[in-house]
């Protein structure tokens, strides 16, 4: 009984340190709560649906930076790839390092959203004062018009959160290469 007990507890534990990977790994399989795909190319194939496509951006408070789609919004049919871009820019002193979490909503469009590049991807570093445009190329997948429960969804935002990287060395390393150097 004692061994049976601490097995339950033990299988608690390690599905409690689980969970969040499992987590991820169902998200992104299913689209769940607007997690967006990653594909290598385009769809095979292009329908005569169109959607719309409309850009967010957030910067959490902690990253003094601004950052804007440069469009507001495209449209696009299924299957279309297509690339926009994000505008940033550091305004402090200092360089920073930032990484951006996304969605798309509605959620359940999730599973049908694609990126093949997105800025998203990694981490981005920028000098104080530089600004950067950032691309991201996506499709939606045309199986969304074989999908009944899509018929409603003519609109799709893709929203993204930018944030202070957890870790700044590389942004502090090379802050002090640079000043190490002649003129620096």
């Amino acid at each position: 009984m004692l061994v049976g007990a601490l097995t339950i507890v033990a299988g608690m534990v390690g599905l409690s340190f689980a969970a969040v990977p499992l987590y991820r790994v169902f998200c992104k399989a299913t689209g769940f709560g607007g997690t967006t795909q990653v594909a290598e190319r385009g769809a095979d194939r292009v329908v005569d649906r169109t959607v719309t496509v409309r850009f967010d951006a957030e910067v959490n408070r902690e990253l003094p930076w601004q950052f804007r789609p440069l469009q507001n919004a495209v449209q696009v049919k299924l299957g279309e790839v297509r690339e926009i871009r994000y505008h940033a820019k550091n305004l402090s002193d200092k360089a920073l390092v930032g990484t951006a979490t996304f969605n798309v909503t509605p959620d359940k469009a999730g599973i049908y959203f694609n990126k093949i590049q997105c800025f998203c991807f990694t981490r981005q570093r920028l000098e104080p004062g530089q600004e950067l445009d950032m691309p991201v190329t996506f499709f939606v997948d045309p199986a969304l018009a074989d999908d009944p429960h899509m018929k409603d969804v003519a609109t799709i935002t893709l929203s993204y959160t930018f944030f202070l990287a957890a870790d700044q060395t590389t942004a502090a390393v090379q802050d002090q290469a640079a000043k190490a150097r002649p003129g620096g």
